[in-house]
């Protein structure tokens, strides 16, 4: 196939006179219902309107099964708007998401939003297994390697001829609405991994705070992180205003202030409709005023006329978008900011505030982190030593017990999974396999909310929050913005992870 034109999309990102406006779409179950049809309708009428530069399409929205978005995608592609495809990890290996990115290459769906994905929810006679094989940082190390032209086999150490390279734009999600500094602080520095990944833009999650999305632009510009950000614009219903204000929705959460307004405004006759298009016309506004590259418009049942409307109130409101910020200031009380206050704009100065002093690191990670130094670093006193004898051990009848003894020592102190391919030490000695719900290796998903875990909120921490306060004891909170952490060889799972070090095996490679 040629080499693929840049798209509408793509150059539109890019020019820094233009303010980039896509829509979402998310598809039905069937692609043969009443519903398909209405929404390829409102395509062919955005791509008449002739102010948007792509829609995007999202996958299994919700963790709940629906049509796939290339089919969607190829008949919307037709019509001459440029497509954004959604790539979530939860429901593919790695295999699959190669074999159907060359797919979507072959159909010149080439540009991307890659997310981790929501958990899977019911389906098929009861829940499906989730999978993450991938994160969205591993994915991006992935369509980097396509893009080279390199074979991922070869990229991997195996045997591999060379591809065609491919021509993947990648975009990714980043939320500066997380209530708690570990949560906000992890979100920026899974950042930085992003971008160094490859990430070609990012587009933000849902939020209604001014301020917040000014955070974004501030630390992006303080630490160099030179991509085009759009701003989420998403104008919910009454029933989705209810569910998020419930944290019903991961990620997405309305404050309490917001949630008073959005009610009174529902007692009017149109039960608020137009206050809320109002709402996301100021955000409109002021994310172009504050300098966002473009911004991502959604929301459940919007019309073509909703987007003229949104878009032209927006026009009109920008010569003076400083007065529509006092309007976005909706935060929670006690919720985390980087910046201190401006009080002149209602934005943020670029000084950072006062953040909360950590206590004495934990005696677990205390203990964790002088085994590790001692044996698991090769300048350590015990690396030989422990090398020597894990070796040696590996080599005679004993290789089995000793791997046993090994997982149940793990299994105490870490509630070890038997992976065999060990990332406690990038992890501040927390174990991603048993403690994080989606197994993420270089950074926590947009799903928490309050510091707990998208799957069990108010059970369990999410597992970054808990490495960001580890590290943050030590100083060392920083070192989580940088450095890859490539994907679970399974073809060690239940060896022992101690031999797999010393012989090179794993990831580490700590014999090499």
């Amino acid at each position: 196939m040629d080499e693929l034109r840049p798209s509408r999309f793509r150059r539109s990102l890019y020019d820094p006179d233009r303010f980039t406006l896509t829509f979402e779409l998310v598809p039905g179950r069937s692609g043969r219902s009443k519903g398909y049809n209405r929404t390829l309708a409102l395509a062919r009428q955005l791509a008449a309107d002739g102010r948007l530069q792509a829609v995007s399409i999202t996958e299994n929205a919700g963790g709940h099964p629906a049509l796939s978005p290339e089919v969607l995608g190829g008949e919307i592609l037709a019509m001459g708007l440029d497509v954004i495809i959604h790539l979530s990890c939860k429901d593919k290996n790695r295999n699959q998401m190669e074999s159907l990115l060359y797919a979507w290459d072959r159909e010149g769906l080439s540009d991307l939003l890659v997310i981790s994905g929501d958990y899977p929810q019911q389906g098929y006679r009861g829940d499906p297994k989730p999978v993450f094989d991938l994160g969205s940082v591993q994915v991006l190390d992935l369509l980097a390697a396509m893009n080279r032209g390199g074979a991922t086999l070869a990229a991997s150490g195996a045997a591999g001829s060379p591809l065609p390279p491919t021509s993947f734009l990648k975009g990714v999600a980043v939320s500066p609405f997380k209530r708690l500094e570990a949560e906000q602080m992890m979100q920026y520095y899974k950042l930085h991994r992003k971008v160094a990944a490859g990430a070609d833009y990012v587009i933000t999650q849902v939020g209604y705070d001014a301020r917040k999305f000014h955070e974004l632009l501030l630390y992006m510009e303080q630490n160099g992180l030179n991509v085009p950000v759009l701003g989420n614009v998403f104008i919910p219903n009454l029933a989705v205003v209810e569910i998020m204000y419930r944290g019903g929705i991961p990620g997405c959460a309305i404050p309490e202030s917001l949630y008073v307004e959005m009610k009174r405004e529902s007692e009017a006759p149109d039960r608020g409709r137009r206050a809320r298009l109002v709402r996301g016309a100021k955000l409109l506004a002021v994310l172009e005023g504050m300098g966002y590259a473009g911004a991502h418009i959604g929301g459940p049942g919007l019309t073509c006329e909703d987007f003229d409307f949104l878009v032209s109130e927006a026009q009109r409101l920008a010569p003076e978008w400083r007065q529509s910020v006092p309007d976005l200031c909706h935060w929670f009380d006690d919720g985390f900011f980087l910046f201190e206050a401006d009080g002149a704009s209602g934005l943020n100065r670029a000084e950072p505030a006062r953040r909360g002093v950590a206590g004495p690191p934990s005696l677990a990670y205390r203990a964790a982190h002088l085994v590790h130094e001692l044996a698991f670093e090769p300048e350590g006193p015990l690396f030989d030593l422990a090398r020597n004898c894990c070796l040696a051990l590996d080599e005679t009848r004993l290789r089995g017990g000793f791997a046993t003894v090994e997982h149940l020592l793990k299994f105490i102190a870490f509630g070890c999974r038997n992976c065999g391919d060990c990332t406690l030490a990038e992890l501040a000695f927390v174990c991603p396999q048993s403690g994080c719900a989606k197994n993420l290796l270089n950074g926590p998903c947009g799903g928490s909310r309050d510091g707990w875990c998208e799957v069990y909120p108010g059970k369990r921490r999410c597992l970054y929050v808990r490495v960001y306060e580890r590290l943050k004891r030590v100083a060392r909170e920083g070192e989580m913005r940088r450095g890859f952490v490539p994907p679970r060889d399974w073809s060690l799972n239940e060896t022992s992870s101690w031999v797999n070090f010393y012989r090179g095996r794993d990831h580490a490679g700590g014999g090499r």
